[in-house]
């Protein structure tokens, strides 16, 4: 049989590997196939590879078969959004196994966590403000976890996250095992995995700053009162779900209050919008209430949506490595995905760096006549019938 043809003969037991049939998982993606069998032999592991590869289920699977021998585990991971998306996965999996989690974060009723605390929850998943209150109150208590998976552990350090993370490992068990995935690999990360970690075995199934393969990609350089001049042309010349970044959350309210007002569907997530406005607006993504999702880099990464059509980098991230996780939500797991980028003139060297990055260089769309201003965000936008599709316009 070969190795990667499926998921039977990477050591995973029989029930949990009937509920993944049944959820239509088939082939293991590169980052599946190398973790689940040193995951489920107990080894200390780094898991590096990039957004939409299936880090998930990598060790989700393991930690689902290691709670149904007992064995407790904690999921430690940057944001909100990214919880609910592990959480999702183990509950599909694991629920009918019998395997319960408990979700910790912040924005959320702390009474109602108490309540899933005290159901003894197998697996615990949480973002490390909400787990050290938890501590601080002595409403849970880590000293039986046997499982620890530092989920995006770059970006919880990127985020100042690195005292949390401290204290929660000095509160977990000594003889434990640790998972760190992340899709790069700073100074910081290995900092850990030396204090931390027992002799990690390191996997890399891509180099990090490696977008996923079938995610072709545009730039435009243009001024930056040419960019709401512009999008209306590409929101009208792609015709599925499409996500804009900008780097500031007043940003993303402005792009998406203009969106509306050119007869787009579009909701937005920032640091501004309360938990229950992120997880509709996310939700309204998913099932087409919402054609168009505007968000800062608070959704760079942990958003699992599918059939994401385009990626619209509004602004340029702040970061160079935050590109390849912003474009990495078209193209997921496998899948193909487009991802267009506007930069002004004074932000080559910005371009430059993301280049050197990616090991690539970014094609060069010529800009399009620039269309009136009365096409602008501020503008209403001329009604066009619903069954009404462009052809695809080539840019170049």
């Amino acid at each position: 049989m070969n190795q990667s043809s499926d998921f039977y003969n990477l050591g995973i037991a029989p029930n949990i590997l009937e509920a993944l049939k049944k959820l239509n998982f088939k082939i293991p993606t590169p980052i599946q196939e190398k973790s689940i069998p040193l995951a489920i032999e107990g080894k200390d592991m780094i898991g590096i590879a990039q957004t939409g590869t299936g880090k998930t289920l990598a060790f989700g699977a393991p930690m689902i078969q290691a709670a149904l021998r007992g064995n407790k585990g904690l999921v430690v991971l940057p944001t909100r959004e990214l919880a609910f998306q592990v959480n999702e996965v183990f509950r599909k999996i694991g629920s009918p196994l019998g395997v319960r989690t408990a979700v910790l974060i912040g924005g959320e009723s702390v009474n109602r966590q108490i309540q899933s605390l005290r159901a003894n929850p197998q697996i615990i998943i949480g973002t490390p403000g909400r787990i050290i209150d938890h501590l601080e109150q002595k409403t849970v208590s880590l000293g039986s976890i046997a499982v620890l998976v530092l989920d995006e552990a770059d970006r919880m350090l990127d985020m100042g996250f690195a005292p949390q993370l401290k204290r929660i490992l000095h509160a977990l068990p000594r003889n434990r095992q640790t998972m760190l995935f992340s899709a790069t690999m700073p100074k910081d990360i290995l900092d850990i995995a030396q204090a931390y970690m027992k002799l990690p075995v390191r996997i890399e199934v891509a180099p990090p700053g490696t977008p996923a393969a079938k995610i072709t990609q545009e730039l435009f350089f243009l001024e930056k009162q040419d960019k709401p001049r512009l999008l209306p042309k590409i929101l009208d010349e792609y015709r599925g779900s499409i996500l804009i970044f900008s780097r500031t959350k007043h940003g993303a309210r402005k792009i998406a209050q203009g969106i509306r007002t050119l007869g787009h569907t579009a909701a937005e997530i920032h640091s501004n919008r309360s938990l229950n406005q992120r997880r509709e607006a996310l939700d309204g993504f998913r099932n087409g209430k919402y054609r168009i999702l505007v968000a800062t880099d608070i959704a760079a990464r942990g958003i699992d949506v599918k059939g994401i059509e385009l990626v619209l980098n509004y602004d340029l991230p702040q970061h160079p490595e935050d590109y390849v996780h912003r474009i990495g939500r078209t193209g997921r797991v496998g899948g193909i995905g487009h991802a267009i980028s506007f930069a002004t003139p004074d932000q080559k060297s910005d371009v430059r760096e993301i280049e050197r990055l990616i090991r690539a260089t970014l094609p060069l769309s010529a800009l399009p006549k620039i269309l009136p201003v009365r096409m602008s965000l501020t503008a209403p936008k001329p009604s066009v019938p619903a069954n009404h599709r462009r052809h695809r316009r080539h840019y170049s």
